[in-house]
This record gives structure tokens, sequence and C-alpha cells, in this order.
């Protein structure tokens, strides 16, 4: 047996699943999370004015439908119109930074301009459905698995994560 062979059925045994690298290095303060999920990118992000509070914004796959609101369901004030608030593009920045400019794109189904800028590429406006109960609780479901210690044998509320799957 091979040592990549070795490493492979380590890795299914394992509690712990291999993680897609970024694509570049993140700085987690602004944007803590962001995900390609339920037919939305999404995530979370922080107030630039006040340190208890942040956004949860959403694009929708697709229709370019988008929402941010602050973690306690307000609308956030930067929406205006068809025009998409600096939380919004604060987390398609950092989904780029993630997933790669292509992956994120291709995701929600646009052409990856060359300059890497997807807000100009998307035609959405406002959604009347806002995701944020949902992702906020997915956001902190996330940062309570940093609390685990780590360990060889399964963790219970994780066993439907696929061994071994990269993304």
């Amino acid at each position: 047996m091979s040592n990549e062979d070795a490493d492979d059925l380590a890795w299914e045994r394992s509690a712990v699943v291999r993680v897609t690298p970024s694509a570049k290095a993140r700085k987690l303060a602004k944007v803590p999370f962001v995900e390609m999920a339920d037919g939305r990118l999404q995530g979370v992000v922080s107030s630039g004015s006040d340190i208890a509070r942040v956004y949860v914004s959403s694009i929708a796959a697709g229709t370019h439908a988008f929402s941010c609101s602050t973690n306690n369901n307000r609308r956030c004030g930067g929406l205006s119109g068809s025009f998409m608030c600096k939380h919004l593009d604060a987390l398609l920045k950092e989904a780029v930074l993630q997933y790669g400019a292509e992956r994120v794109a291709a995701y929600l189904g646009v052409e990856a301009p060359p300059d890497g800028g997807l807000a100009e590429a998307l035609d959405g406006g406002p959604s009347g459905d806002d995701p944020a109960a949902a992702v906020f609780n997915r956001f902190l479901r996330h940062l309570a698995y940093l609390e685990v210690p780590a360990q060889g044998a399964p963790v219970p509320e994780m066993q439907w994560f696929p061994a071994g799957a990269v993304g």
C-alpha cells in the first residue's frame, strides 16, 4: 500500500473532512462567513460602525435578487433601488477570494468578467425573500464546531458529511 493510499484511508476514518483551500488568503474580520448554498451566495458581514452588529447578505443564483439585513432582521439602510449595499460588495469580494471568480460566476449564472468585478455582471434587484435567520443560524453552528476538539472518532452530528469529499 502506498503512502497516498494510506492517507486516503486515514481521511475516511477521520471525523474531519478535507476542505477545499481558499483561492486566496482571506481576512475573516470583515466577512467571517461566506458560502454558496441553498441557491444563493450568502454570508455574514461585520458592520463597519458597530462591533456588536453583523449583516446577513445574500445574492440568489440565476435571478441575482439580493437581500441584506442585520442579524436581528432589520433591513440594511444601504440598499437603494437596484443598487447593492457595501455589505453585498464585501460578500462578493470575499467569495471571489474563497472560491475564485470563475466558480462564483458559474454559481450565480453570469460570465466572469476579466477584471474580476462580478457586481457589474449582476442584474437583480432587492428580494422579498430574506434568508437572514437561516444563514445566521448556519454561521453560529459553524462557530460552534470551532470549539470541538480534534479527535479520531466520528462526531455524531457530523455523520452526514461525506468522508474524504473534496468540493
